[in-house]
């Protein structure tokens, strides 16, 4: 691999990694050249850069360069101008200083506070709010009216794709706009953590807490980052105790509640959970095909001629519901592969363009899964419906039950009987056909069925 190689890649890193963690700990490092055969040199500014990057980012970092050069199998990291130092102690102390160095040494105090970039697509008029996210988005609105502090912090977490950082973006771009002079500093835990062992290895500590402690509204996302990092954990305490006591807002997101987030401390555990806790619950159909729809509208603004089938949309929503990220992605993909090739979205082009999205998104439902959602729904034991006894109570849920492992599992009849109380796959079979005419005769156990396949789908 050259050192041409490796600058090719940093786009591709960029885009892998996300632009926050591609500047904050990838942009630092400088090619160093080959170790020896099958091993590559990255130099990092410090000891600790070059064990961070390698512990968290060093296996996209050896998968992106292998598929430039087959013969790299290990990435050292070594310490920048390693190489140069001699073995006396005074050459390495006198080792030249490293142009990341020198531009560390050289930064302001203010610098010691970054300003994560926002992303101008992420503001509220660009959310699409549904019954899965609507107590966020509410909180998130009040939090971005400014006034009094209502709730500190707020605390939005859910799962990847479900909106948090939208939501954060969308809560800075609002009150920047209503206050141009409000100091609103929205950061990821990792960079607050990278600046605070910054701050500590130039010994400008007192720069780090007076800084992190001017701001009007601090805004952290991913705060289970810094979960197990104790030195990290006690500086966070201290600076959000005295934001609070000045009454300055703070915002927090994380992919879980404050009391599942393992290994982070007690106290701050308790503050996290002092204020509004909100939960981004799983996107539901309505809220996939809504967001879908909102995607379609803007993107045929701009190009008029674009032509979809009916169902595209509908399809879509039902089949990938694992993260608004991907579905974005997949409607995307959709529109460039339509550009390209000339051709309207229909289903062909669907299923040709999209064959690895929603083979991934394919959820595996199980037979226990269906039974246990349709013995809630109907409010019955689960052993009574699967049980023997044939009153219509217990009956009708069990053939509902039975219709939805045939529609949503590949399993068989006779292994669907099994489950069942061991019952004959002539049973199933009834049942199947019994719900099947229901649904075109009784309005309310076709909603049932359909709200069932819903839940179970989302």
């Amino acid at each position: 691999m050259t050192k041409e190689q490796w600058g090719a890649l940093q786009d591709t890193l960029c885009k892998t990694l996300g632009e926050n963690n591609y500047k904050t700990w990838i942009a630092p490092l400088e090619y160093g050249g080959p170790a020896n055969e099958g091993v590559v040199v990255l130099h990092a500014p410090t000891g600790f850069f070059g064990t961070y990057v390698s512990q968290n980012f060093g296996d996209v970092l050896l998968a992106q360069i292998s598929t430039i050069d087959r013969s790299i199998r290990r990435i050292q990291f070594d310490v920048a101008n390693r190489s140069a130092a001699v073995s006396s102690h005074a050459a390495v102390s006198a080792a030249p200083e490293t142009r990341v160095d020198k531009a560390m040494r050289d930064l302001p105090a203010s610098d010691l506070l970054p300003d994560a970039p926002l992303d101008k697509r992420f503001t509220f008029s660009t959310f699409v709010v549904g019954k899965p996210n609507e107590l966020a988005h509410a909180a998130a609105r009040r939090v971005a009216e400014g006034g009094p502090v209502t709730f500190n912090p707020l605390f939005l977490y859910g799962g990847v794709g479900l909106g948090k950082t939208h939501l954060m973006h969308a809560i800075a771009w609002e009150l920047s706009e209503r206050n141009p002079e409000l100091r609103v500093v929205y950061l990821s835990a990792e960079q607050f953590m990278y600046r605070f062992v910054q701050a500590l290895r130039e010994k400008r500590m007192m720069d780090f807490k007076q800084l992190f402690r001017s701001v009007d509204v601090l805004m952290v996302d991913d705060v289970q980052f810094i979960a197990g990092k104790d030195s990290t954990q006690e500086e966070f305490f201290h600076t959000f105790n005295a934001l609070v006591d000045q009454n300055k807002q703070i915002i927090i997101s994380a992919d879980r509640a404050p009391d599942e987030i393992k290994d982070l401390e007690n106290r701050i555990r308790s503050r996290l959970q002092s204020g509004l806790v909100v939960d981004l619950h799983p996107t539901d159909y309505e809220l996939r095909l809504g967001i879908l729809q909102t995607k379609t509208e803007a993107f045929r603004a701009q190009n008029p001629d674009l032509e979809m089938d009916d169902g595209v949309l509908e399809f879509l929503a039902h089949r990938i519901s694992t993260n608004v990220r991907v579905l974005e992605g997949a409607l995307t993909r959709l529109f460039a592969f339509s550009s390209l090739v000339g051709k309207p979205i229909n289903m062909d082009l669907v299923h040709d363009s999209l064959a690895d999205v929603l083979r991934a998104s394919e959820r595996k439902i199980s037979i226990e899964e269906i039974q246990r959602k349709v013995a809630e729904h109907y409010n019955i034991r689960l052993s009574d419906m699967i049980g023997p006894k044939r009153v219509r109570n217990f009956a009708r849920p069990r053939q509902i039950a039975m219709y939805l492992c045939k529609l949503l599992t590949r399993r068989s009849l006779p292994e669907i009987g099994r489950r069942f109380g061991g019952r004959d796959h002539t049973t199933v079979m009834h049942g199947v056909k019994r719900i099947t005419e229901l649904r075109q005769q009784d309005s309310q156990i076709d909603d049932d069925i359909e709200m069932l396949r819903r839940a179970l789908e989302a």
